[in-house]
């Protein structure tokens, strides 16, 4: 016994409702080192109940959907569990869905598309082997667009980008006096803190660095750093001072170059799989050039400055045709919410294609 491929037409209208479910359970989670998955447990009386992966170390999506059956009294043993991603078969932070499915007793399985990453994939066959009915393809295009900027920076073998952009509605980051602090609201910052707490580094220039002297940690509400911490990371040739909170801080990874592609093979290699960018205008136009950047949060405060520093600088960009053009996103939150007097604009970055100029980019 095998995974019984099929098309849209080999199911039933409670069946692709169950999946549809399990796809907008998904986009409750947030993008980063793991793809977004959902699951919807089907009962026999057509009851639909879901879960989803909210992040490294959280119970993934079927285990998530498993809990919640039991805690409403459901009769797992007659139901089925629909996926948007293959279950994973390998012990990593969590165990390995698969068993848990199995221990469940649930006796059928449905999941969108076959999991891309192979430390991960194979867990269909392993269902199927130990005699549950296994099918897979229903809704797959649209599991696969859901990550299908996780997907490319896994076969790149690179971090997962998000970008921060904080700036004034005329587009600038800084007055032309250089002043910078507050354009956005104390609600935007909170934000931009819980995106750092969920990153393994957060990245600016040696230019940010020597200008600001930032700590590059997470901080919650009360402003108290966390106790797990991203990985500060700096780009750039220039010294820091000895005296400045990063040179302190010796988990401080200094990559002294300019070149984007070169950076994140040397974060991939230290183990970051989800890098905040934090740079100024210079580092972001050098990570939006190459096309690496996959996500974007832009935090728009109802401001004008005038004559300043626009907040993403070095694009090769002639005409309007060339533009880099994102994708609203949906997942975690609105496209488009409010944050105090801020407004939270959220992309993903699926539209964005390689600049023909190269990679490289200034770390200044």
């Amino acid at each position: 016994m095998g995974v019984q491929l099929g098309d849209a037409a080999e199911f039933t209208e409670l069946e692709s409702a169950a999946m549809a479910a399990a796809l907008g359970a998904a986009r409750e989670g947030s993008r980063g080192a793991n793809p977004l998955v959902g699951a919807a447990v089907l009962t026999a009386d057509g009851q639909i109940v879901t879960g989803h992966h909210g992040g490294a170390g959280t119970p993934h999506a079927e285990v998530d959907a498993i809990t919640t059956a039991h805690d409403l009294g459901i009769d797992l043993t007659t139901s089925t569990l629909f996926v948007t991603l293959e279950p994973c078969s390998h012990h990593g932070r969590t165990g390995p869905c698969t068993e848990a499915i199995i221990a469940a007793g649930i006796p059928s399985v449905v999941f969108a598309s076959p999991d891309p990453n192979p430390l991960a994939a194979g867990g269909g066959n392993t269902l199927a082997e130990a005699g549950l009915t296994v099918r897979s393809g229903l809704r797959e295009e649209d599991s696969r667009t859901l990550n299908d900027r996780w997907v490319r920076a896994m076969a790149e073998a690179r971090p997962f980008v998000t970008a921060k952009i904080a700036q004034s509605l005329d587009g600038s980051v800084a007055a032309a006096d250089g002043t910078s602090q507050w354009i956005t609201s104390a609600e935007s910052r909170a934000h931009a803190h819980e995106v750092r707490s969920r990153v393994d580094a957060i990245l600016v220039g040696t230019g940010t660095a020597l200008a600001d002297d930032p700590r590059l940690n997470a901080r919650n509400h009360d402003g108290i750093s966390l106790d797990d911490q991203p990985r500060p990371v700096v780009l750039g040739t220039s010294d820091l001072p000895v005296t400045s909170f990063l040179a302190l801080n010796p988990n401080t990874l200094h990559l002294r170059t300019h070149d984007v592609r070169e950076a994140l093979d040397q974060m991939y290699a230290a183990g970051v799989r989800h890098l905040l960018v934090e740079g100024g205008p210079t580092v972001l136009g050098a990570f939006f050039a190459p096309g690496v950047v996959d996500e974007v949060f832009c935090y728009q405060a109802p401001l004008l400055i005038g004559p300043g520093r626009r907040s993403v600088e070095g694009l090769d960009i002639g005409t309007l045709t060339e533009a880099l053009r994102l994708v609203p996103d949906d997942t975690e939150t609105p496209a488009v919410s409010q944050l105090g007097p801020d407004f939270l604009l959220h992309f993903a970055a699926a539209g964005l294609a390689p600049a023909a100029s190269g990679s490289s980019g200034s770390g200044t």
